[in-house]
């Protein structure tokens, strides 16, 4: 699959994911194994491309890659608390979006307040780098929310390393343990 080109990724060279897990962090790629034993078609499509880390931020990648927007996806991590307990969602929408935090994310923790999570929380929790946060290989405990419109043909996410991206069908986001796929997750 070396060199294989995806109408709207634009430029960068895509390549099978699970071949090149050196380009994945740990959490994601052991996610994908697993995943693969189950939903091996699904797992099949996942890509991989190695990016220079300084366009790793949506707008510079898309920019720099000649990539569609609307296939670009990100994931925030917000959290809020009830009754002493934190609860964490890994909420991912489209690029062209913004993830409701205040009224749908807020709703589905059934806490006050929601806020998104402090950069060294985020990295140190997920196993991630900050700004390669993906909803593949987060830990189980928290809620992976997936806007419906995600859910839908491809995206590119991160690859839990500033240094590549993953593009997935947004059925294999659907597919991971947990997700739940969410009608007005995000806003226009």
């Amino acid at each position: 699959m070396a060199g294989l080109t995806v109408v709207g990724m634009g430029t960068a060279e895509w390549v099978n994911a699970l071949d090149n897990t050196e380009l994945l962090a740990e959490p994601v790629a052991e996610q994908l194994r697993n995943l693969a034993t189950l939903e091996p078609t699904l797992v099949s499509q996942a890509l991989v491309s190695a990016i220079d880390p300084q366009f790793a931020d949506t707008e510079a990648m898309t920019e720099h890659y000649a990539m569609d927007l609307n296939l670009s996806c990100n994931c925030v991590l917000v959290a809020g608390k009830r009754e002493g307990e934190e609860r964490v969602a890994a909420a991912v929408v489209r690029a062209t979006t913004k993830a409701d935090v205040n009224h749908t994310i807020k709703k589905i923790l059934n806490v006050r307040k929601c806020s998104f999570w402090p950069q060294d929380k985020a990295v140190e929790a997920s196993g991630m780098e900050y700004g390669g946060i993906t909803p593949v290989g987060v830990p189980e405990a928290w809620n992976l929310l997936i806007d419906a419109r995600v859910a839908e043909g491809y995206c590119v996410v991160g690859s839990g390393l500033r240094r590549s991206k993953l593009a997935l069908p947004g059925a294999l986001l659907a597919a991971l343990p947990g997700a739940q796929v969410i009608e007005g997750l995000a806003t226009e």
